[in-house]
């Protein structure tokens, strides 16, 4: 590995410092928070308003924000963003951590798609596929994708009139109970699901957020219920929380403090 060259670490970490607070800065802030010469900040101040990467604020003389240019660089790696091979890369992550199958799923309709699995090494486990498609209101991450939605979008998919699709006898087939259900799994941020699409296999799952903060998918975790308790359940809310919070990071979101 190369050595890293100062200038163009200071450089970056005042661009880092727009993170933070209300985005903006003075060239005293700077100095301030990084404890860097004076000299040293008029420069690389000057240099980076001179690339766009940041420009004056219009009515507060000698403060900066962002420029184009950090956006455009943004778009470009957004761009460049494949959900299923990151998801796979964080179920990967995740599973090995837990020893349980992971998946990473989207919502299609009133349906999830897998679009992202790694299995457990346990002999016994969940058996599933990337590409599988089921019910949403019968899956964690569907139930996690369908809270995700607004009253309007949620009546449009699932019409209240409607009834449900059973594939066990936990499965919920009121859209009432549904509504419910999903209130309840708004309020927490994390959608379990108790034998509702198998009647050996209970999940747990949390949301996934693309750059702009929409849920565009969500990350289960899936255990047979000989694995399965209350305390089991906790442990894995936790660890599929993190692993979302990782994908949605690697999505380009950034989780407001």
């Amino acid at each position: 590995m190369g050595r890293l060259v100062p200038a163009v670490t200071r450089a970056l970490d005042i661009l880092e410092l727009f993170l933070d607070g209300d985005g903006t800065l003075s060239a005293p802030d700077i100095v301030r928070r990084l404890q860097l010469p004076r000299t040293t900040v008029h420069e690389l101040v000057t240099t980076l308003a001179a690339r766009s990467y940041i420009v004056p604020v219009p009515g507060q003389p000698g403060r900066y924000r962002l420029g184009v240019r950090p956006y455009q660089l943004g778009s470009r790696y957004a761009e460049q963003l494949d959900l299923a091979a990151e998801g796979q890369n964080v179920a990967r992550s995740v599973a090995e951590t837990c020893d349980e199958t992971v998946h990473v799923a989207i919502l299609e309709g009133t349906d999830v798609i897998y679009i992202a699995k790694v299995d457990s090494t346990h002999a016994v486990r969940m058996v599933s596929a990337a590409g599988r498609r089921l019910p949403a209101h019968c899956t964690s991450v569907g139930k996690m994708l369908l809270a995700s939605l607004s009253e309007h979008e949620l009546s449009v998919r699932l019409p209240v009139d409607v009834e449900l699709v059973r594939m066990t006898p936990n499965s919920i087939t009121e859209p009432d109970a549904l509504r419910d259900a999903l209130a309840v799994i708004r309020e927490r941020g994390i959608a379990v699901e108790s034998r509702e699409s198998n009647p050996d296999v209970s999940c747990v799952a949390a949301p996934v957020r693309d750059r702009t903060g929409q849920v565009v998918a969500a990350l289960s975790i899936s255990v047979p219920m000989i694995r399965w308790s209350d305390e089991r359940r906790v442990e894995l809310e936790q660890l599929a929380a993190k692993g979302a919070v990782d994908l949605s990071e690697r999505l380009g979101y950034r989780s407001v403090v």
